[in-house]
């Protein structure tokens, strides 16, 4: 190949015609594309996890919880619906470059509203961002039913699902009281039935099963990376206002062992077989949980530091159990998918419910044992779930030989 032919390889074709990707298709790696739109998300999932840490320093814990799961189901249902998307129809040719980059402008306004929406429940800005991103992979779905005469039928059920349930969360602005809830439940299940709508009554889409579980990877670690982060920040300030307590350096410790051993726990099952749709669906909408859980552990880490420092409204119990809570979701979580898709370490059901009992023992303990002795417990907790169960697996492995 001649310099020139690679450059024009690495800047890529100004347009091509969008045929489904090839779901056995070898080495189908993230591209640099995908990558890039995920950072747009690192400002989104800041901005919600930020805004629960704020309202629960400030006591405000159950309207937190709520403006926290709405917000996050925003971010992840836009990103998960390009991630499927892009691994079966990417074309990486202008257009579907600029339709990306539409879809990153949405993401930002997106973030932009989650104060508004936390502060006042106003998710006016937020539903102007989702209406851009949703414009976006519209215009996307009809390019490929123009293009792809295979999955023509899936990709128009895919566009009419989202004109109607877009209508309807615009609709939702001026829903008055008990409607606004009511509707938000509704238009979140009307979102999740789309996908299996299209799927089964249409032509299947061409994902490819390798490059999904690659893409919920990648994410995972954008997610604790955000927890690290937060956490970091949490630190610091603690650090600079009172010096470096025993307390903070036990959180400190206990942070950083939860987040290596939830990484060790997901990354044991990231090879999930995503052949069935069921199991893919199951799979993927999982996964709003194990992402918000995360998430909402950062904001729990900030929240003991809190109460380990005596800020905001927070009493030592209630820190506590700002990181064992989440904690102990994504361990059900995780062991619950692990086990639909057959990998992973932590599909031992009983061994998981013993270390979520244990975690939440120790969310209540920080009037024994002071928070920052409650957070290195249920960091060590995690860890030894882990170890346990991947005893469990090789003990097994071995016998089966």
């Amino acid at each position: 190949m001649s310099e020139g032919d690679s450059t024009v390889e690495r800047i890529g074709p100004l347009r091509r015609v969008m045929h489904g990707r090839d779901p056995d298709e070898a080495h189908r790696a993230s591209t640099p594309l995908e990558l890039l739109f995920d950072l747009t998300f690192v400002v989104a999932v800041s901005q919600a996890a930020a805004q629960l840490h704020h309202a629960l320093a400030e006591g405000h814990v159950g309207a937190g919880l709520a403006g926290y799961a709405a917000v996050f189901f925003a971010i992840w249902w836009a990103w998960m619906n390009f991630t499927w998307f892009a691994s079966a129809y990417d074309t990486d040719d202008v257009p579907y470059r600029l339709l990306t980059l539409l879809q990153m402008a949405g993401v930002l306004v997106l973030a932009a509203g989650v104060p508004r929406a936390f502060r006042h429940g106003d998710f006016a800005i937020v539903v102007v961002g989702y209406v851009i991103m949703r414009v976006a992979i519209l215009t996307q779905w009809l390019r490929a039913a123009a293009e792809h005469p295979e999955g023509r039928g899936g990709a128009l059920r895919y566009a009419a699902g989202i004109v109607v349930v877009q209508v309807g969360w615009i609709a939702r602005l001026w829903a008055p009281g008990i409607w606004a809830p009511l509707t938000f439940v509704v238009l979140v299940a009307a979102e999740l039935a789309v996908p299996a709508w299209a799927e089964y009554r249409g032509s299947a889409t061409h994902w490819h099963p390798e490059h999904i579980t690659e893409r919920y990877s990648l994410f995972t670690i954008i997610v604790l990376g955000e927890v690290i982060l937060a956490s970091f920040a949490a630190v610091q300030s603690a650090v600079s206002a009172h010096g470096l307590s025993p307390s903070v350096l036990l959180i400190v410790m206990g942070g950083l062992f939860l987040v290596f051993a939830l990484w060790w726990i997901y990354f044991t099952g990231s090879d999930a077989h995503l052949s069935a749709l069921r199991t893919a669906l199951t799979w993927g909408y999982g996964h709003y949980v194990v992402f918000a859980a995360l998430a909402a552990l950062g904001a729990g880490l900030e929240a003991a530091l809190d109460a380990a420092e005596h800020h905001g409204h927070l009493s030592a119990r209630t820190g506590g159990l700002a990181v064992a809570i989440p904690t102990a979701i994504v361990l059900v979580v995780l062991g619950v998918l692990h086990r639909v898709t057959g990998t992973g370490a932590v599909g031992r059901g009983w061994l998981v419910a013993v270390g979520v009992l244990v975690v939440l023992a120790l969310g209540f303990s920080p009037p024994v044992l002071g928070v920052g002795g409650a957070v290195l417990g249920i960091g060590l907790a995690v860890a030894a779930t882990l170890a346990a169960n991947l005893a469990v697996f090789r003990h097994r492995a071995v016998a089966a030989r």
